[in-house]
């Protein structure tokens, strides 16, 4: 987590070695990987010197005990320290302020980069008292952020891109505005608001440029995946479809483009096979696995309700048939999203036949508004009872 990551289109080596850890742990990955994933992980702890990750990693029964190893880590983290305090004294004594910031700056990257979660913290907050300028104290919370999302502690994000947006009251440059968009962004992807998501992914991806976090690629994956679930098709079509942005990307993304086009272009069958391509993509992505099954079933209700909207009714066979599955699977898909409210049609089993019946949003706003104006009557009545008392 150095200051200069991602400048190079490099994503952050922290947030590479989180994903390996992430891998690590979950069962759908083979043994073989596992091998070579423990590996990749021991190098990186090693080069960092990541001496509290390596206890909580031995403690898990993740990496084996190494006595020495971890005397050698702690012994050069107390050198380090000891030096990066003579600088910061030397700057109190002989230099100016902003030498004094960078040399407390350091401190708060050594302290990030071993890993020492509370004591990076804070020295950033050291940090920030010693820190005028907006963008300065900007970059100092996207430290913070990348913190954060390393150790997936979402009550620090959310404190965090609050503080960034209280900052830019103060100011700050549309470079660091919209390099905020897409950490708030993937925030709101792994606490599962897809629809809060896709609005900020979308408002960026013409200045994306938050590659410590990801890469453009795996932007436009997760931009795709929480727009087809929350926007209407009119919006999808413009903000999505033909955005050149994303046209340009989707074909480096396996079963992305098919994912997406056949959802738009009504091909069922197609759309099923690239939707089961990408489950795998969905299950071993460390913000997306947590919401794995919600997000499956969100993208059949959008389907689903697509097929039948341009229907009032239509045989179960003809359904199965368009989705390329048997009348059973659709039978026991639909009566699961009918009786959850997910769909508004009703079986007709002895027929074979789905009616649907479609709400009818004007009667529903009418609905409402008389539940509402019963609602406020009744608080005036119980009102004006107490004020006449």
């Amino acid at each position: 987590m150095e200051g200069n990551a991602g400048e190079d289109g490099k994503q952050e080596r922290h947030l590479v070695l989180a994903h390996k850890l992430f891998l690590l742990s979950h069962p759908a990955v083979d043994d073989l990987s596992k091998v070579d994933l423990r590996s990749e992980v021991l190098d990186a702890v090693k080069s960092d010197d990541m001496a509290p990750l390596f206890e909580s990693l031995v403690s898990a029964g993740v990496l084996e005990p190494d006595a020495a190893l971890l005397a050698e880590m702690r012994g050069r983290i107390d050198e380090e320290i000891r030096k990066l305090d003579e600088k910061i004294a030397d700057a109190e004594e002989n230099l100016g302020e902003s030498e004094v910031r960078e040399a407390h700056l350091a401190k708060s990257l050594y302290f990030i980069r071993v890993g020492e979660k509370e004591k990076a913290l804070e020295q950033l907050k050291v940090t920030e008292g010693k820190t005028v300028a907006v963008g300065q104290k900007m970059d100092l919370v996207f430290h913070t952020l990348q913190i954060g999302f390393f150790y997936m502690d979402f009550d620090l994000i959310s404190k965090s891109i609050d503080k960034a947006k209280n900052l830019f009251e103060e100011g700050g440059d549309w470079e660091r505005k919209n390099r905020l968009k897409v950490y708030e962004g993937l925030y709101c992807m792994a606490i599962r608001n897809f629809k809060k998501a896709a609005s900020l992914f979308l408002d960026s991806i013409s200045t994306f440029t938050t590659y410590e976090l990801f890469s453009y690629d795996t932007f436009i994956f997760y931009t795709v995946l929480t727009s087809i679930i929350t926007l209407d098709r009119v919006s999808l079509k413009q903000k999505v479809v033909d955005a050149p942005e994303i046209l340009a990307v989707i074909g480096k993304v396996p079963h992305l483009s098919e994912f997406l086009n056949s959802l738009y272009n009504c091909q069922y069958k197609s759309f099923f096979v690239a939707f089961s391509g990408l489950t795998e993509q969905i299950k071993l992505d460390r913000y997306l696995q947590p919401h794995f099954r919600y997000y499956m079933r969100e993208v059949r209700t959008v389907v689903y309700s697509q097929f039948l909207e341009s229907y009032k009714s239509v045989t179960m066979e003809a359904m199965a048939a368009a989705f390329g599955v048997t009348v059973d699977f659709i039978d026991q898909e639909l009566s699961r999203f009918i009786a959850a409210g997910k769909l508004h049609c009703k079986i007709d089993k002895v027929a074979g036949v789905l009616e649907t019946n479609r709400p009818d949003e004007r009667n529903a706003f009418y609905q409402a508004t008389i539940k509402q104006g019963d609602f406020l009557l009744n608080r005036i009545q119980k009102l004006s009872r107490v004020i006449d008392l």
